[in-house]
């Protein structure tokens, strides 16, 4: 498989940097073939912006989803954006790798989905109508491929538990498993999460590089999230609200996975 690691972390020297070096090499071990975007150190420009269009003018009123459109539909997209797209189109699996900031991802990682989602690729794809709402959540440019998230965090498990205080971890995700992820068609698989990343120390190192190894071997089989497809049945469109015979009387993420 073609494995594109997305890597948000400023420290090389973290444990953040650690996995990474090891996720490379377990899965380059394994046959795959590896492409890094290590954000930081391509000192990757986070904020969508009116340079992101080679061919506006200077003084016209920047409207982030037209340029973005007009951008990527005429291939006048920032060459930063451009390669990145490329990246995924390329990858048969993309990994997500940062560390929980504020309950989700750093700012520069939220950057790149921002800037390399453009209108056309990453959203504003498909047809319109009464039978569909475009192709998304479960369909669009990236379906077929699987994504899966790397995420180190500071808290306890306990605190992201069922009754934890800071949510499940699957609810604190679910934005970006199932808005960021699934929204352009990826397969999600379930995310590799390691906590209280202050009390790891050298002997802790190794059981966590053999549970991740796993996780990486086991990329190309293990079965996905199962989120309920926008345009299989379960919405209503326009709506897009569930039947009211799916999962009735309930609410929240969880009503969304099957």
């Amino acid at each position: 498989m073609n494995v594109l690691l997305v890597y948000a972390h400023p420290e090389p020297r973290s444990l953040n940097g650690s996995l990474r070096d090891f996720s490379v090499k377990r899965l380059e071990d394994a046959g795959h073939v590896v492409q890094v975007s290590d954000l930081y150190a391509m000192k990757w420009k986070a904020s969508l912006d009116a340079n992101d269009s080679l061919d506006r003018q200077a003084d016209a009123r920047f409207d982030p989803a037209l340029d973005s459109q007009r951008a990527f539909e005429n291939g006048r997209q920032s060459k930063d954006i451009a390669l990145e797209q490329d990246k995924l189109m390329w990858a048969d699996a993309v990994i997500l790798q940062f560390p929980l900031w504020w309950f989700s991802m750093p700012a520069i990682l939220k950057g790149w989905v921002e800037r390399v989602y453009a209108y056309g690729f990453g959203y504003g794809v498909g047809e319109h109508s009464d039978a569909r709402w475009g192709d998304r959540y479960g369909e669009g440019t990236l379906a077929g491929k699987r994504a899966m998230l790397i995420v180190t965090a500071g808290g306890w498990e306990s605190h992201y538990g069922p009754r934890g205080i800071n949510d499940p971890m699957d609810d604190v995700l679910f934005p970006i498993q199932h808005g960021i992820l699934y929204y352009p068609g990826f397969d999600v698989l379930p995310p590799f999460v390691i906590y209280r990343t202050g009390r790891i120390d050298a002997a802790a190192f190794p059981e966590i590089c053999d549970a991740l190894g796993q996780r990486l071997d086991d990329i190309g089989k293990t079965a996905p999230i199962p989120f309920r497809p926008q345009n299989a049945g379960a919405y209503t469109i326009p709506e897009l609200t569930l039947r009211p015979d799916i999962a009735p009387d309930e609410s929240g993420f969880a009503v969304h996975i099957a």
